[in-house]
């Protein structure tokens, strides 16, 4: 039994929590504590408490009858009401001692110096060892508890990914410390992943006890830093150098995305920080809406003249009235 008798507080859960907030409070925790990689010695007492937590909060029924009877639960014959159960045992607290069977409608322990067996007060009798020796696996039994097969615990790796990698997807091999030494396995990346979003390779964590399934990996996706491209959730921004008749008479030029080569329409009269959203051309969202790719425009000028340059540049010059230094 937990050490404090209350499941939710062990997992740290309210009492109506759903069952993936009781999964995730258990995943947490499990990771936090399991003997694998705590090392700290109340670490293994710390695990067997959260782990029999959610062994009981994880399934409805169980559930159901830990709500209606407490810590107890495992002690209650399955036809028993819940409120004949709270009654009966006020009266054995009044009586001061266990009650016989046929000596009410009570519940109590009868025969043997431990008083290993239970009545219900209805005919049924109960071997308490029997009842609780299986709580735990089946290991100990009579002889002590012990906790049984224990799952394996999940592991976490840092997959480090392009832009495009992120972008398309695809195969990936991975080489990692896992159980019983170095590992590899090939691993599928969704398109459209996001820097820290979490990819669940199940099974391949750490080895569980006694025949337990074993932990999932959780591959932690970070986007490395790229020349051209920077990534804001699902939207991709990159530069858009244009030559300085291109932003003034506007044009239609190339740009290099993430997913490949694309036009893009530069209305008359851009200057250099504007922004061009293309929708949906940042990374796919197989959930919904995909990010978009905003191209920031950078005019740039020839870095040398050639005499027919330069004449038409000092012509412009004297011919235009513009003034950038003027507020528009």
């Amino acid at each position: 039994m937990a050490s404090n008798d209350d499941f939710y507080g062990t997992l740290g859960v309210s009492r109506n929590a759903s069952q993936e907030e009781i999964q995730q409070a258990y995943r947490k925790l499990a990771r936090q504590y399991h003997p694998d990689v705590n090392k700290d010695p109340s670490a293994e007492d710390r695990f067997k408490d959260v782990s029999e937590a959610y062994s009981v909060l994880s399934d409805p029924e169980t559930r159901r009858r830990y709500d209606a009877f407490g810590p107890e639960f495992r002690q209650v014959p399955e036809d028993v009401d819940p409120e004949t159960w709270a009654r009966a045992r006020a009266g054995a607290g009044r009586g001061g001692g266990r009650t016989r069977a046929g000596a009410g409608a009570g519940f109590g322990g009868w025969g043997g110096p431990e008083g290993s067996r239970f009545s219900t007060g209805f005919g049924d009798e109960i071997d308490l060892e029997d009842l609780l020796g299986g709580l735990f696996g089946g290991r100990g039994g009579r002889a002590g508890r012990g906790w049984g097969p224990v799952p394996g615990a999940d592991q976490e790796l840092e997959l480090e990914l392009s832009v495009e990698e992120a972008y398309r997807g695809g195969k990936r091999t991975i080489a990692f410390e896992g159980r019983g030494g170095p590992r590899t396995i090939e691993v599928t990346i969704p398109p459209g992943v996001t820097d820290g979003q979490r990819i669940r390779v199940a099974g391949q964590g750490g080895e569980g006890s006694e025949g337990a399934s074993p932990g999932d990996l959780y591959l932690i996706v970070r986007i490395a830093p790229h020349p051209r491209y920077r990534v804001e959730g699902r939207d991709v921004y990159v530069d858009l150098p244009l030559a300085p008749w291109e932003a003034a008479l506007g044009a239609t030029v190339p740009l290099d995305t993430p997913g490949g080569e694309t036009k893009v329409k530069v209305p008359p009269g851009t200057s250099s920080g504007r922004r061009l959203r293309l929708r949906g051309r940042g990374l796919p969202n197989p959930r919904g809406q995909p990010g978009d790719l905003f191209a920031e425009v950078k005019i740039m000028v020839p870095p040398r003249l050639s005499p027919e340059e330069r004449r038409l540049f000092e012509e412009l010059a004297a011919t235009s009235d513009f003034d950038p230094r003027k507020p528009s």
